[in-house]
């Protein structure tokens, strides 16, 4: 019992971290959406891809040194384990700067390469020159919490996404809904909150004396090679539903229009909320699954996989449920005019179908990179939206357009959720957990 006891202490801190960096969008959807109406929510949809990228630069950097950092405590090397700590601050501010150059000199083409154009482009340009300005709230607000998830820090983390999630509401309401900022308000909402976050998380670490910026110049090559190996699967998790929401929303302007777009908006904001939690079991198990595989303690290895799958199947299941029960309220909840709520209680379905199979992948991807994996996790990560894309571009035009779309969405994580069991199954049956490499 102890131990499935331990199992939540991290998996339930995680899952709803998780969600909350969700549903930091639906709020601004949400907020912009009632004041601006069905092309508020478009803009946020097209735009939110720009800053899901940011944060999982974040993600990515901060779970590849956490992963390392557990394995390094469990084999009793300490050094070792703070300079990953080091390591990952210094990369976390590199990638901040490097990301805020980015998004203010590409802005334009990105939004118009996402199908932004007219109003929209002008809103979205809006809505990412504040987002740009304070991606180094984001990407080290996001970063920091696998560090506290693995200092033993996971309910710690959950406050911190909490007050961040709390603070952005607040300030939505107030610029958005009282001042009438439109996207600029939700923009500056959005960076707060997430700054609310990192100040909050900065402060445990130097509670717990671990924030360290102390590494060896000669070491920090080393280590950020280590970091990226493990970090580009999270790296491609956190972004996953951003390339379906980059893929539905081009195609859908083509075979849908601006109807269509509105359509998947809604039910992006939504179940994009399900991949998360789904991604939260992974990642919450991720501290666990990593400290047994560097104490190399096979047996537990395996039980933390079976927890996490039979869990996330639960959550599965239980969402499913939920979202088909209340799908002709989802429309109604952004403010979208009556054609576009009738078509997402249509559509909903097409995307619930695929929830299972998103479980078995993101809990299969987490294993492998908690595990140094690093191959089998890149496969898992990219076969999905690439398969997507192939799908898009052969079937709406053979049998039936816009519906296609939906449907290409959900066949693609079907397939990807088959080769993440293959792929399980194969490393079962070698049954080496290997050892970590430095």
């Amino acid at each position: 019992m102890e131990k499935y006891k331990r199992f939540f202490v991290y998996v339930i801190p995680s899952i709803l971290a998780f969600a909350l960096s969700g549903v930091y969008a639906i709020v601004d959807g949400y907020f912009v959406g009632n004041r601006v109406g069905d092309i508020g929510i478009s803009t946020i949809n097209i735009a939110y891809p720009i800053v899901a990228l940011i944060q999982a630069a974040g993600t990515g950097i901060g779970m590849g040194g956490a992963v390392y950092y557990s394995i390094f405590r469990a084999e009793g090397k300490e050094k070792e384990a703070r300079e990953y700590t080091a390591g990952t601050l210094w990369m976390l501010l590199a990638a901040s700067a490097v990301l805020t150059v980015f998004a203010l000199a590409f802005m334009t083409p990105l939004l118009k390469l996402l199908g932004a154009e007219g109003e929209i482009l002008r809103l979205g340009e809006e809505y990412i020159r504040i987002i740009a300005f304070g991606a180094v709230l984001q990407v080290i607000g996001t970063g920091l919490i696998p560090l506290i998830r693995n200092n033993g820090g996971a309910m710690f983390a959950m406050a911190a996404m909490v007050l961040g999630f709390l603070t952005n509401i607040l300030l939505d309401f107030l610029f958005v809904w009282v001042y009438d900022w439109s996207t600029g308000g939700a923009a500056w909402a959005t960076i707060i909150g997430q700054g609310a976050a990192m100040a909050a998380g900065a402060g445990y670490l130097l509670y717990k004396k671990q924030m360290t910026f102390q590494i060896a110049p000669g070491r920090m090559g080393n280590v950020a090679k280590h970091i990226i190996r493990i970090g580009l699967a999270p790296f491609g998790l956190a972004l996953t539903p951003n390339f379906s929401l980059i893929f539905i929303n081009r195609f859908s302007v083509m075979y849908g229009g601006e109807q269509a777009v509105a359509v998947y908006a809604c039910i992006a904001y939504i179940i994009t909320i399900v991949y998360l939690v789904l991604q939260g079991v992974g990642d919450g198990i991720q501290p666990l699954m990593s400290e047994y595989y560097g104490a190399k303690k096979e047996k537990e290895l395996h039980q933390a996989n079976v927890f996490a799958y039979v869990f996330s199947l639960i959550l599965s299941a239980v969402s499913i449920v939920i979202l088909y029960l209340y799908r002709e309220e989802t429309g109604v909840l952004f403010g979208a005019s009556g054609a576009v709520t009738e078509e997402v209680a249509a559509v909903f379905p097409i995307f619930l179908l695929a929830v299972p199979f998103i479980a078995i992948n993101r809990v299969t991807t987490a294993s492998f990179y908690a595990t140094e994996k690093s191959g089998f996790s890149y496969i898992l990560t990219y076969v999905e939206p690439v398969a997507m894309l192939i799908l898009m571009l052969i079937l709406p035009p053979l049998f039936g357009g816009q519906i296609m779309i939906w449907w290409s969405a959900t066949i693609a994580r079907i397939f990807s959720a088959v080769i993440a069991a293959g792929l399980k199954l194969y490393t079962m049956k070698k049954g080496k957990y290997g050892k970590v490499q430095e």
